[in-house]
C-alpha cells in the first residue's frame, strides 16, 4: 500500500474513488429512468384494461335496463304469454 501511495500523486486515490462513484451514479440514473419507463408503460396498459372494463360495464348496465324496462316486459307478457290487466271487477283483495 505504501508503494501504491508513493507511485500515485497526492489526491489521486480520492479522484479515483470519486470517478467510480460518479460512474456508478450515472449507471443508477440510467437504470432508474429505464425502470420508470417500464412501470409507466405497465401503468398505461392497466389503465387501458380498466377503461375497457368500465366501457363494457356501462354497456351491460344499459342492456340490463333495456331488458327490464316496464314497457318491454308488459309487451312480452301480453304478446307471448297472452296476459292482460284484469278489470276492476275481477280484482279481489285478500286480507293478510
Amino acid at each position: 500500500m505504501n508503494q501504491l501511495r508513493r507511485a500515485m500523486p497526492h489526491g489521486s486515490l480520492l479522484m479515483l474513488v470519486l470517478f467510480i462513484a460518479v460512474l456508478m451514479s450515472a449507471i443508477a440514473v440510467a437504470y432508474s429512468a429505464h425502470w420508470n419507463r417500464q412501470l409507466l408503460n405497465e401503468l398505461y396498459g392497466e389503465l387501458s384494461v380498466r377503461d375497457k372494463a368500465q366501457a363494457e360495464w356501462g354497456r351491460l348496465i344499459l342492456e340490463q335496463s333495456t331488458w327490464t324496462a316496464h314497457s318491454r316486459i308488459e309487451t312480452l307478457a301480453s304478446e307471448q304469454l297472452k296476459m292482460h290487466i284484469p278489470e276492476a271487477g275481477a280484482v279481489r283483495l285478500v286480507a293478510p
